[in-house]
């Protein structure tokens, strides 16, 4: 369970954004007995799943087994220490450290680790990877674990990170700039603001004082000794804890630890290791803050708890946390109620009590999401929503509603208990190292839970909120745009609106009863009149006698999932160039007015417990839908597929309630320099389509036409004829042909097979340069694209994203280890039967990467360097073979998740090309040449290229 917010470089816009899943997994009623044995103050248990352990040194470990996925271990190396602990000569070495631990160790010479790994298909940034933050630094490192030469390299690896970094002053110098372009990354609005701010939420702590970035100044010119210094006082045993979960035994895991972390000693006069708190204030500490490229309004509202936080220890102390979550899931339904009303105050809001910034000070916190012009509207029902709890409390409606759904949430995880891949069970031990968060294991969590909420009452949850509010230790926080004509909001306004809602009367909730199901009248079955399996890949497709075709797989990945999707041929290609415009900025919310007369909100209410979701969707080619559900609710899934069918609400007040939440998100969405060049660099490629529509201003959405949208809706949902629909999960095979007959048999045919309309536009190839001047700081961004049509070739198109994976290597061997030029670099390939903007077949293959403005040129001409190299050489054999072996551990991986099979099944279809099963795709992958590659560059990447720059403003 983690209630802290983890805070890293990147705290941008939402370092007070609330956590709204609440605690995560809990003692079977039979170890805890009934609630008067609660009392007894019962310590949590530890998951006997796990060995928790200590080495002589100091050093902690947390060891499991687990088999999802298989043949893989997750080691973890987790550092109690963070950019909290830097002098004022250290500014941002916390983080700096970080990247000098892959930069060259005892083991490990500089750029030889990520080699290595890559070698052994450990990709780096996407599985190598780490993060610094105030108070702790984490490693993350996957490791295969079938080959034991692999797994002690893994450990050798964490090993030099504890305690082996070499930190020459040749490796220092060479990281300065790439950390300087990851610094340069975060500047802007965001950062901007957050300077500004952050001294408010944080007052008078020295977390004001520490961003994990650090400062330009101490970046280019500390010396070589403040890092090392850093190193040497906080890299120690009694600060690190090693977390190893996999597919391998304990033992052997915990001999490992032993082997390579025992010998690590301690310095004779360690460093104290303080911890750091914000310190109380009686006043409402209020900032507003703005700045012309800010692209969101942001309401924050903060109520600090007056005691620091004490760590989760007894089963009291669970069943508070228990009860916390009750209250939270009704405040945000609540919420959520209002944004889904005509003139909604908010875009977007929530409420919880969870962490901050400090680690041991947790608050009561709102945030909104707002229009430009709404921010104090929206603080005023924030603070409203607040008082009418607190004046009449929750009504037992809302409480037996959220009950259903954390027992519905809590029913799932615990029936996935064995399905959970090892990435996701570390989080948990880290922060019970860190954070002293209870690890009692999903079986108690969940038996805990479920034996405790029949009995919280509506008057301890309703009395919560007199300890979270309170006129002390109070925050209040606006950040938005600065532009001409738009009024800001004061500091007096804010304490006029406090003073006014604290003495104004406010009417009581009202909970408007509804019916129970979706679907009032059942409708007329249809009939499978066909059926056929795929023995060798297990799947089945069934046709129905209106066309309809399904398509499920049946698998055991998850105990329960099931996920669901479905297409058509058609799509806006079927309308006029005139009707599109009228409706293309319309077509997303005509689902969003709710189904068979029940609102988005009646729905929330009819849908407690329950968890089904669909979305339908209608692009330019095609039209469909996308989903999931759990076995048990598989019914309510298909009831929604049958009312998006048949009985989408004609409800134009709710349609513009839900223009108005876009609105609201994307009124300022182009003053940030990097949207506003995507936006100018699509209308310069894509401009002169006829169907190009820009941006999607206030003014697009006021005129969207709500009638002729809705017939168009109905019109490419008129019937299911030619839909194939895809279901992947623990499917019962009787109740999913059941429901198959019975809600989409049921929908007309509407007698038409249609494909969609080809457009005769294509985006500009060939050589073409747009330079946008859009930002006042230094950054800059680089996009390469090659593009044009062709003929869909299945083995082309794997070539073509090889040459990706292959070019993103050198480009960061070149681009960033070798020049210091970039942060991040990437190429990507990939080749299309149906272009998602036209219908025609063709590729596109683009190098994208931002930099600073005086390295554009040089780094332009670097990256085209490398393609020509490719061009003129091919790749070498060692770099074929990283991507070789990372693909083929990606399918092994991937080949066991629901996901990869709802996209295979459905893109062979789309497509009209073969399923290809895992022993075709490794053969096809151990077959992939050198000159393949070579071949497939020089035939769709050495000729002219669109080039898209962007650079700051001219001053």
């Amino acid at each position: 369970m983690n209630r802290k917010i983890i805070f890293n470089t990147f705290i941008g816009a939402f370092l007070c954004s609330i956590p709204l899943s609440g605690i995560a997994q809990s003692a079977t009623a039979k170890e805890l007995g009934t609630t008067t044995d609660v009392k007894k103050e019962d310590k949590i248990p530890v998951d006997p799943n796990v060995k928790v352990g200590k080495l002589d040194n100091g050093l902690t470990y947390y060891i499991r087994n687990n088999g999802k996925p298989e043949d893989k271990v997750e080691l973890r190396l987790v550092v109690n220490a963070g950019s909290i602990l830097e002098n004022e000569n250290q500014l941002g070495l916390a983080h700096f450290m970080e990247h000098m631990n892959f930069n060259g160790t005892k083991n490990f010479k500089k750029n030889d680790l990520v080699d290595y790994l890559q070698t052994i298909g450990v990709k780096f940034g996407a599985d190598l990877n780490a993060y610094t933050s105030f108070d702790q630094t984490v490693y993350i490192l996957p490791i295969p674990s079938d080959d034991p030469e692999k797994l002690e390299k893994g450990f050798q690896i964490i090993e030099d990170w504890a305690h082996n970094a070499e930190l020459t002053e040749e490796g220092i110098d060479g990281e300065r700039g790439v950390v300087l372009e990851e610094y340069r990354l975060g500047k802007g609005a965001n950062e901007r603001m957050l300077q500004k701010y952050l001294p408010i939420i944080a007052y008078n702590s020295k977390y004001s004082e520490r961003l994990p970035i650090g400062t330009k100044e101490i970046l280019e010119n500390f010396k070589y000794e403040d890092v090392r210094s850093y190193y040497k006082d906080w890299y120690r045993p009694d600060l690190m804890a090693v977390v190893a979960v996999g597919d391998l035994d304990v033992a052997t895991l915990e001999q490992k630890i032993k082997d390579h972390f025992g010998s690590i000693k301690m310095p004779e006069n360690p460093k104290k290791r303080e911890s750091f708190d914000t310190p109380n204030h009686q006043e409402t500490l209020i900032a507003i803050v703005s700045d012309k490229e800010a692209s969101n309004s942001i309401v924050r509202l903060m109520y600090k708890d007056k005691e620091i936080s004490k760590p989760m220890e007894t089963t009291n102390d669970y069943r508070k946390a228990i009860v916390e979550r009750v209250f939270t899931q009704m405040m945000n339904s609540r919420l959520n109620e209002l944004r889904n009303k005509p003139n909604p105050p908010f875009v977007f809001a929530g409420s919880s009590h969870s962490g901050t910034f400090a680690r041991n000070r947790d608050a009561y916190q709102s945030f909104a999401l707002t229009s430009e012009t709404g921010q104090l509207k929206a603080l005023k029902v924030i603070l409203q929503e607040n008082k009418r709890v607190q004046q009449y409390g929750f009504k037992a409606s809302e409480l037996e509603r959220a009950k259903k759904e954390i027992s519905a949430n809590w029913e799932k995880q615990y029936k996935d208990k064995d399905k959970r891949e090892s990435a996701r069970i570390v989080g948990e031990y880290i922060n019970n190292y860190l954070e002293q968060e209870p690890i009692p294991g999903i079986e108690w969590e969940y038996q805990y839970t479920m034996t405790q909420l029949p009995t919280i009452s509506l008057e301890e949850v309703n009395a919560l909120i007199k300890d979270f509010l309170h006129d002390d230790n109070r925050a209040v926080v606006m950040t938005g745009p600065e532009k001409e004509g738009l009024k800001q909001v004061t500091k007096e306004e804010i304490l006029a609106l406090l003073k006014d809602v604290e003495t104004s009367a406010i009417e009581d909730y009202k909970d408007e009863e509804v019916r129970e199901n979706l679907i009032e009248n059942a409708p007329k079955p249809g009939k499978i009149i066909a059926s056929k399996t795929n023995d060798k890949l297990g799947y089945t497709v069934l046709e129905l006698s209106n066309g309809a075709k399904i398509t499920y797989k049946k698998t055991d990945f998850k105990n329960d999932e099931i996920l669901f999707s479905a297409y058509s041929y058609g799509g806006s290609s079927l309308f006029s160039i005139e009707d599109y415009k009228q409706v293309s900025f319309g077509l997303g919310s005509i689902a969003q007015t709710g189904l068979g007369g029940l609102s988005l909100n009646d729905m929330s209410k009819v849908m407690a417990g329950k968890i089904a979701n669909v979305r339908p969707y209608i692009n330019n080619v095609s039209e469909g839908f996308n989903g999931f559900a759990t076995p048990k609710d598989l019914e309510v899934l298909f009831q929604q597929v049958h009312l998006y069918f048949t009985d989408v609400n004609k409800d134009e007040k709710a349609f513009r309630s839900d223009q108005e939440k876009t609105k609201g998100f994307l009124a300022n969405y182009l003053s940030n320099p990097q949207n506003y060049f995507r936006e100018e660099f699509n209308k310069f490629q894509f401009g002169k389509n006829p169907r190009y529509t820009g941006f999607p201003t206030p003014e697009k959405l006021d005129a969207v036409n709500y009638d002729l949208a809705y017939e168009k809706y109905r019109e490419r949902f008129a019937g299911a004829g030619d839909f194939n629909f895809y279901f992947v999960g623990n499917i019962d095979e009787e109740k999913l042909k059941a429901f198959a007959e019975k809600y989409i048999g049921s929908l007309p045919e509407a007698g038409r097979k249609e494909t969609y309309k080809t457009n005769d536009f294509r985006p500009i190839s060939g050589a073409h340069e747009k330079t946008v001047y859009k930002g006042k700081d230094p950054k800059s961004s680089v996009n390469i694209i090659w593009r044009g049509e062709t003929a869909f070739d299945k083995n082309e198109a794997l070539q073509l994203e090889a040459l990706g994976e292959i070019l993103s290597i050198k480009l960061i061997e070149k681009l960033r280890e070798e020049e210091g030029g970039v942060y991040g670099v990437g190429a990507r390939g990939n080749m299309y039967k149906i272009a998602p903007s036209g219908g025609y077949s063709g590729y596109r293959f683009a190098i994208s990467f931002p930099c600073g403005p005086e390295n554009v040129k040089k780094l332009t001409d670097a990256a085209i360097n490398e393609v020509k190299t490719i061009i003129s050489e091919g790749p070498t054999d060692k770099d074929l073979n990283k991507i070789k072996e990372s693909r083929l551990l990606d399918y092994k991986e991937k080949s066991k998740q629901n996901s990869f099979w709802l996209g295979s099944l459905q893109n062979a279809d789309y497509n009209r090309i073969p399923l290809e099963d895992g022993e075709s795709y490794t053969e096809t992958i151990k077959k992939l040449s050198k000159e393949d590659i070579q071949k497939i560059a020089k035939k769709y990447v050495d000729t002219g290229y669109v080039l898209g720059i962007l650079m700051p403003e001219k001053q």
